[in-house]
């Protein structure tokens, strides 16, 4: 039975990509587990598995073609003897219903098949074969356990399956009504009023995109309050200078920021109620402190996540963080690898910004935005002024997941690692 092969969606943002590089050709046997091409997400390009074993009768989408969307054939699998021209042809893929967005717990990478819906609301992942084997035997799906690729259930887990008792189909809940939503405004409108001026247009890529709709829905649906507070730097800069003294001979130069990064994860240690995420109807208090850093790359940013950056060096952060930062510009990160953490960090002091208000990115509970030092007159504790280095930080939170008391002793907790730079040695 001819199978058609979909476009995946690779990444939880992914609505399209281009199809960078077929690696299988018309004629070729292919496994489960097989590379078939290489694909081009909002964030890099990613190798694009088999999760059926067959023949590549047809190929539907030449090498090159950008701007497919996710779920749209883009090959004919067939088995042996089987003509892929005895296949149903391929139908465009619907377009996605308008929906409320929300943040969610966790991002999870979608499967490259559509998925049917389970009693609790989640997705079933199933090859297109094994949902037609399935329906032929009448199998539940939400029964079955996947062995393919992230959970996703392929030909062998229903071949010998049997089916279950059928259980009653919930009663459908009474549909709300639709929120008021403004019209867009389209893009002609708008080049209308820049009529008889010079510009240049610049197509938006899938990372712009993404930016664009995740920092509207951030904006949209979290309630941001700010904390604001300066810190002290004279410390940490003099012990910073020692230590990379003594580092030298191992190659190691830590950062302003690398002292930040330890500085938040040990202040989510030490105020483990600000260490949540939102997820719907329920908030996640972490465990461990996962912190995400703002990386700057051509045409918008990347968030890689430091896991348990409590529990780790100076050095080891420092190193970490520099080969994330790399691969984030190369666009060579996993989404594993910029998916997930509780707290995110936005510095742009390099650039010379004295304070900012950072974006919280979803479903995280907080971000820091971190300025400049900058020397200035101070009134020390003996209430004589003297000149001290003074960097400004901005904590945006979401207040479904912290209140006001307790993001400002979180902050409070950060300046005070920052201020004491040893102690978090210690």
């Amino acid at each position: 039975m001819a199978t058609e092969i979909l476009m995946p969606a690779l990444s939880p943002t992914m609505e399209e990509g281009t199809l960078a590089k077929w690696l299988v050709k018309e004629g070729d046997t292919v496994s489960s587990g097989d590379i078939l091409a290489e694909i081009e997400t909002d964030k890099a390009t990613m190798e694009f598995e088999a999760v059926d074993e067959g023949i590549v009768g047809k190929i539907l989408i030449a090498e090159g073609t950008a701007g497919v969307k996710v779920n749209t054939p883009i090959a004919i699998l067939v088995e042996e003897g089987e003509s892929a021209d005895a296949a149903p042809a391929p139908k465009a893929a619907p377009a996605a219903a308008p929906t409320v967005a929300a943040p969610a717990a966790a991002p999870v990478a979608s499967a490259p098949a559509p998925a049917a819906p389970k009693a609790d609301g989640q997705r079933v992942f199933a090859s297109p074969l094994a949902r037609r084997i399935a329906a032929d035997k009448g199998l539940d799906l939400t029964a079955i356990k996947g062995s393919g690729p992230h959970g996703r259930i392929v030909k062998a887990d229903v071949e010998g399956a049997k089916p279950a008792a059928a259980a009653p189909a919930p009663a459908p809940a009474a549909a709300a009504p639709a929120a008021p939503v403004a019209p867009a405004v389209s893009a002609s409108a708008v080049a209308k009023l820049y009529e008889g001026r010079k510009y240049e247009e610049v197509t938006l890529d899938g990372m712009r995109k993404t930016i664009a709709a995740r920092l509207t829905e951030a904006k949209q649906t979290i309630p941001h309050f700010y904390l604001r507070r300066e810190v002290r730097l004279d410390a940490l800069m003099a012990f910073r200078s020692k230590l990379n003294a003594q580092l030298e001979g191992r190659g190691v130069k830590l950062s302003v920021n690398d002292f930040i990064i330890k500085a938040c994860a040990l202040a989510l240690q030490a105020v483990p109620d600000a260490n949540a995420v939102w997820a719907g109807d329920r908030v996640l208090k972490m465990k461990a402190s996962d912190v995400a850093v703002a990386v700057a790359i051509e045409g918008g940013l990347f968030t890689p996540v430091l896991f348990d950056a409590e529990s780790k060096s100076l050095s080891k952060l420092s190193s970490e963080m520099k080969d994330l930062a790399k691969r984030a510009r190369d666009r060579k990160l996993a989404p594993h690898e910029y998916q997930g953490g509780s707290f995110a960090i936005s510095n742009l002091g390099m650039f010379g910004i004295d304070n900012f208000d950072a974006v919280i990115n979803p479903p995280h509970g907080a971000i820091l935005a971190v300025g400049a030092g900058v020397k200035k007159p101070i009134v020390n504790a003996a209430g004589e002024i003297e000149v001290a280095t003074m960097m400004s930080m901005t904590l945006s939170v979401d207040h479904r997941v912290i209140d006001g008391a307790l993001g400002a002793e979180l902050l409070k907790a950060i300046v005070e690692n920052l201020e004491n730079p040893l102690a978090m040695l210690a």
